[in-house]
C-alpha cells in the first residue's frame, strides 16, 4: 500500500496528524508533514505503507477535509 500526500492542498486542519503517526505538524508553515517520504513531483509526497499500518493510513485519508491524501493498493489503485 501507499499513500501520495498533495502538500499544496493541506490547509492545516491536522486531522491525518490525529489519526496516523506518519503525518507530523509543521506549524511554521501551517501544514502537515509526511514523515519518511519522497518528493514525487513539486509538493506531492509518497511512502510506503508498512502492513499493521495500513488501517491508520486509510483513516488519515478519509478525514482529510481537503482530499489532499490517497490511498494505493499494491496494484496501483485507488482505494482512498
Amino acid at each position: 500500500m501507499r499513500v501520495k500526500f498533495d502538500r499544496d492542498t493541506c490547509v492545516g486542519m491536522f486531522q491525518c496528524v490525529a489519526e496516523w503517526d506518519a503525518f507530523e505538524k509543521d506549524l511554521n508553515d501551517g501544514k502537515a508533514d509526511l514523515r519518511g517520504s519522497e518528493e514525487e513531483a513539486e509538493d506531492v509526497f509518497v511512502v510506503d505503507v508498512p502492513d499493521d499500518e495500513e488501517f491508520d493510513a486509510k483513516f488519515a485519508a478519509r478525514v482529510c477535509p481537503v482530499d489532499a491524501i490517497e490511498v494505493y493498493d499494491d496494484d496501483g489503485e485507488q482505494v482512498v
